[in-house]
């Protein structure tokens, strides 16, 4: 059996059907015909409205009509069909939210008035359907206005319907068990039709008070503030408070913006961006928004308590993105709003960001995290913020004149200028990869021109304030030349070398991009200029030409159209042929860019980041991006986006890094760890270390691979490696001290140089030595040439003649090893000891390929443990045919190591020899090791001598002549 609640259920359910049809037909159908084709904006807006109430209507009217057929279909089948089966159980929710969106569409008419202004285009016709009204509505006064009549007929029968809905539900709750199945369901939606009802009163009074809002403010006023969405919360005619330090006559609350009127000035602000601070007192608190910082102040405590709450609540609201259930500041969600937020909001007032939209994060009225900000103009910017200023890593594009043609910085920022490292991409086709300052190139950096570019250069070194100043390195395309030194306010000023790609090289001071005073000029052939001359080489003034052959030249030189060079002087060539040191062999820049502080820009920011702790989150600011390839670097749109993918997870990296120090401090442990640690392009040593490998590449490779170079990068390879040993060693200092414990004690300088030359010179060394050998190379390139001519010659000689020609001892040659291992030649009946002179490279082959080692590794103490195994190569050899353990005297060793080397045939053994000499460690200066280079150094130049030579021996020899 039904209950009767059941059936009055179905009675109200039949009623609240009916009574909704016969509205569509007799109120909202007329009112949508007389609101057909407006002609004005308001009109248009009234027709939407209603449109959309007619709609919600008749989902309504749908939904009651599945409630009724559920109760129909209940109360027919009474013991196959369940309780739970009612629409109204089962799909509450669905029914709430229908009655929601109906009372939305509603309240929206009610508001802006949308009733009465369709009345007022048929006035005549809705006169005439007053009695009609009059069934939907109870005690209708006959004076009351159509309008109101038909705000009442569209509320009061949804409003009875929702009150005897919770009524019966409650008395239906009360007729089942506590243990009954759908007692749950009857109690949800018995409360879900209770807060129905406040929410419903709620809005009503809200759509009430701002339509009776609007007839108090003028109609200048009521335009710009009239929209359906707006609901009046709160109203200083109400409740009194006062604006400071902005002027305000008026203070009004709606739940999605605060809006101050002064005269006919309107001061709207969005309260998703609005925060709500405490006063001092307790009768004011503070407002902060995007552009404005003021305070509301009431007369009591009281007035302050219901404005703050209100304005509190109607930002939660407006946050959340729909109205709170079932009254205002109820609900789940907090009762406090976040102080971190997104939004969007376009900035007024004059400054940087005059008419920039910005979206994205904020704090406290200011843009802070991360956000994107756009111009009118083009200009874009999109990374993160602080305090309402650009400060991180973050893109900005500005458009230029040209169509289509943007300025992209991809830069770290501070307090709203480019501080640190970045990349700047010019529509002019120039890059610039450096540090910044307050906006402004500064400290090192990369500027680079294509080079289909009309003058394509490159500049590598340090800026100051936006201007090349301090020491860096151009390269001029057009000319075809590399200028090395100082620079000033954008222009060469102060000592300078420059190269150019015909292996000229000049040096002399520079004063505003011009050469002063007296130079140096040498030339390709080894010529020596000493005086003045022209940006194009051309000798003008006193000068002294010294010619490789030893003649000078000293007089005026001077230069005219159609005269070439001419000269007054004195030609001596009575003069000695001058020391390869002072010519050929001279070096430039060596005193003149003092190496400890020619790279102070790349060494400052690692110093920088070291003193600051190592911070994970200005890692990238100090120490720049990683660039995984050449190409990555040139496409660096590419490689940003993909380095940059976790840029949180550099904070967790740094801490792993620095454990892993404390964790490898043993000498061979650490050596290792610090190899690791250079080459990986994340690490921090790693990075420095890429960037010095930039630096020598832009110095010393292609125009500036030139010998009078060889001293500047040898000695800024040396400094390269003390610095990276004094990175590695703050990193070990800041590690330590993350971890409470006491840090180390400052190395002495020999201490330190040993650890540098031990440690670290072979681990940085490779980044740098095919551009520092090619300088040896060219360096000694005619002693190179005289020892392979010694080696071809010597290298014609077999085994016994070499033996015999070098004045080996007979007692120290290994007849052993010259036994033949092929078998006889039939009929051959030669003695066999006069096979001896057909053997070549069979003795001391084990020293021989020993020696053949060194080439193998770029470390000079790899190389100098080499030399040393082959000396005990040699030792093992004489004293395996000696039949006793023999040390060789110097004058017995060098022969043998001359025939060493001579079947060895390390090419370019010069320059191998110098580049060990000065890449040794000091502490070997004077050691076993000096002594076996300069024993090598001795074979090297007896073998350039030219009585080593092949001519120089007797023109005939019988090969098979017995020793």
């Amino acid at each position: 059996m039904c209950s009767p609640e059941e059936a009055a259920l179905l009675r109200l359910e039949e009623v609240f059907s009916a009574t909704l049809s016969r509205i569509n037909s007799f109120v909202l159908q007329p009112l949508l015909e007389a609101a057909l084709e407006p002609s004005d904006p308001w009109g248009r807006e009234c027709l939407q409205l209603l449109q959309q109430l007619h709609r919600s209507s008749q989902q309504l009217w749908e939904v009651t009509e599945e409630s009724l057929h559920s109760l129909q279909e209940r109360l027919r089948h009474p013991d196959s069909i369940s309780l739970e089966s009612l629409l109204l159980l089962h799909s509450a929710d669905r029914v709430l939210q229908v009655h929601l969106e109906y009372i939305e569409s509603y309240t929206s008419c009610v508001a802006v008035q949308a009733f009465q202004k369709a009345v007022k285009r048929r006035s005549e016709y809705w006169q005439g359907q007053r009695k009609a009204l009059q069934q939907f509505l109870s005690g209708m006064s006959s004076e009351g206005s159509v309008g109101t009549a038909l705000v009442q007929a569209l509320r009061q029968p949804l409003t009875h319907h929702v009150q005897q809905c919770v009524l019966l539900l409650l008395s239906l709750r009360d007729t089942v068990g506590e243990s009954h199945p759908t007692r749950e369901l009857l109690v949800h939606a018995a409360t879900i039709f209770g807060n129905l009802q406040s929410f419903m009163r709620q809005e009503l009074d809200q759509a009430m008070a701002t339509q009776a809002l609007w007839h108090t403010l003028s109609s200048r006023l009521r335009d710009v503030l009239c929209t359906p969405a707006h609901r009046l919360l709160q109203d200083s005619q109400d409740i009194p408070v006062t604006v400071t330090p902005l002027r305000a006559e008026r203070v009004l609350l709606f739940d999605d913006a605060l809006v101050l009127l002064q005269g006919y000035s309107v001061h709207t602000f969005d309260l998703k961006l609005v925060w709500v601070e405490p006063g001092q007192d307790g009768c004011m608190f503070h407002l902060l928004t995007p552009e404005e910082e003021f305070s509301l102040c009431s007369k009591d405590p009281q007035g302050r308590v219901a404005w703050q709450w209100k304005v509190t609540q109607a930002v939660c609201q407006t946050l959340r993105g729909k109205k709170d259930f079932p009254v205002l500041g109820a609900g789940l969600e907090p009762s406090e709003p976040p102080t971190c937020r997104c939004g969007t909001y376009t900035f007024r007032a004059e400054g940087r960001f005059s008419q920039a939209t910005y979206e994205g994060e904020w704090y406290g009225g200011r843009p802070h995290g991360k956000g994107t900000l756009k111009w009118p103009d083009g200009r874009n910017h999109v990374g993160d913020f602080c305090q309402g200023l650009e400060h991180g890593f973050g893109i900005r594009l500005v458009p230029q004149a040209s169509e289509d043609k943007f300025d992209c910085y991809k830069c770290h920022w501070r307090e709203g200028s480019m501080c640190g490292y970045g990349i700047c991409e010019y529509s002019t086709s120039e890059v610039y990869k450096g540090y910044f300052q307050e906006g402004l190139r500064h400290g090192f950096g990369v500027l680079e021109s294509t080079p289909q570019t009309p003058q394509p250069c490159r500049y590598t070194g340090h800026w100051e304030r936006g201007q090349r100043s301090g020491y860096g390195i151009q390269d001029d395309g057009d000319r075809g030349e590399r200028y090395i030194g100082m620079w000033q306010a954008d222009q060469r000023h102060g000592p300078g070398v420059v190269v150019t790609q015909a292996g000229v090289c000049y040096q002399g001071t520079f004063q505003a991009d011009k050469m002063v005073g007296p130079g140096i000029l040498l030339c390709e052939d080894d010529s020596l200029y000493e005086g003045t001359f022209t940006r194009d080489l051309t000798f003008v003034g006193k000068g002294k030409v010294t010619f490789p052959n030893g003649f000078t030249l000293e007089g005026s030189f001077g230069s005219g159209a159609g005269r070439g060079l001419h000269t007054q002087g004195v030609l001596d060539t009575a003069a000695l042929p001058p020391d390869p040191g002072s010519t050929r062999k001279r070096q430039l820049g060596l005193g003149v860019f003092p190496v400890e502080s020619r790279w102070q820009g790349v060494y400052g920011p690692f110093q920088d980041f070291v003193q600051a702790g190592c911070p994970g989150d200005l890692q990238e600011a100090l120490l720049g991006f990683h660039v995984q390839s050449s190409r990555e670097l040139r496409k660096s749109q590419e490689y940003l986006c993909c380095e940059r993918t976790h840029p949180e997870d550099h904070a967790g990296r740094m801490e792993d890094i620095l454990e892993e120090l404390l964790q490898h401090r043993a000498p061979e442990a650490l050596q290792q760890c610090l190899r690791k640690a250079l080459s990986n392009s994340l690490h921090p040593l790693g990075k420095l270390l890429r960037t010095l490998m930039l630096t020598f590449q832009a110095t010393y490779s292609g125009v500036g691979a030139n010998k009078h170079l060889q001293g500047l990068a040898q000695e800024e390879v040396k400094q390269h490696a003390q610095e990276l040993w004094a990175a590695y060693r703050g990193l070990l200092q800041v590690a330590l001290q993350c971890k409470g414990q006491a840090p180390e004690e400052d190395q002495d300088a020999e201490a330190r140089d040993l650890q540098v030359h031990r440690l670290m010179l072979p681990l940085v060394l490779p980044s740098f030595y095919s551009e520092l050998f090619t300088l040896y190379l060219l360096l000694h390139e005619r002693e190179d040439s005289l020892y392979s001519q010694g080696i071809a010659n010597l290298s014609l000689l077999p085994d016994t003649k070499l033996l015999e020609f070098l004045d080996v001892q007979k007692h120290l040659w290994p007849l052993k090893d010259l036994m033949l291992t092929t078998n006889q030649p039939p009929g051959d009946r030669l003695p066999h000891f006069t096979r001896y002179s057909l053997v070549r490279d069979a003795c001391f082959l084990s020293a021989t390929e020993c020696l053949q080692k060194m080439i193998t590794t770029v470390d000079p103490r790899e190389k100098l443990e080499v030399l040393e195994r082959t000396y005990g190569e040699i030792e093992a050899t004489v004293s395996r045919m000696l039949g006793q353990e023999h040390k060789l005297p110097m004058d017995d060793l060098l022969p043998l190591l001359i025939y060493v080397v001579s079947r060895a045939q390390i090419q370019h053994l010069g320059a191998e020899i110098h580049l060990i000499r000065d890449m040794m460690a000091p502490i070997h200066t004077g050691g076993l090791y000096d002594f076996l280079l300069t024993a090598l150094e001795s074979c090297y130049e007896h073998i350039q001598k030219e009585d080593m030579r092949l001519h120089r021996l007797p023109s005939r020899w019988n090969s098979r002549e017995p020793w």
